[in-house]
């Protein structure tokens, strides 16, 4: 539905339910701290970032806008062709089995790390972010 309906406002309220089931994907893997951000992150933030946008912006909004795909039949050879493919893959490869428990890391696990062993990267992330910010509001400034 993110791909195929016309108004882009309801393209990206699906989105939300997409980013949604990707943490419930996580939490599945037993992944908490990931479902968590990716709830805090993409659905909190980067969602609401889109559709703020697309609020604002009067010609996006517009329902003369016509959307419309014309490489229908192309893609859905290709996805045909991927799916062949992947279920062939699927049927064919031995699977091993681990009756091992892994090693669970919590969310304090996490942070240690963070603030301990990868606390270069992780301010050199910040730095990025922050030029990036930066960028974006010059960037802005200027229209």
């Amino acid at each position: 539905m993110v791909v195929s309906l016309k108004n882009i406002f309801h393209c990206a309220l699906f989105l939300v339910l997409c980013f949604f089931g990707i943490a419930g994907v996580y939490i599945l893997l037993s992944a908490e701290f990931l479902a968590a951000v990716q709830v805090l992150i993409y659905v909190g933030a980067i969602t609401i970032l889109m559709i703020f946008a697309i609020m604002l912006t009067a010609k996006l909004y517009n329902a003369k806008i016509r959307q419309s795909n014309e490489q229908i039949f192309p893609g859905l050879i290709i996805v045909a062709a991927l799916l062949v493919a992947t279920i062939f893959t699927l049927s064919r490869t031995a699977w091993k089995l681990s009756y091992e428990v892994a090693e669970v890391q919590s969310t304090v696990g996490i942070g240690k790390l963070l603030l301990t062993k990868y606390v270069l990267p992780f301010e050199v992330v910040s730095v990025v972010l922050l030029t990036a910010l930066i960028g974006a509001i010059i960037i802005a400034r200027r229209e």
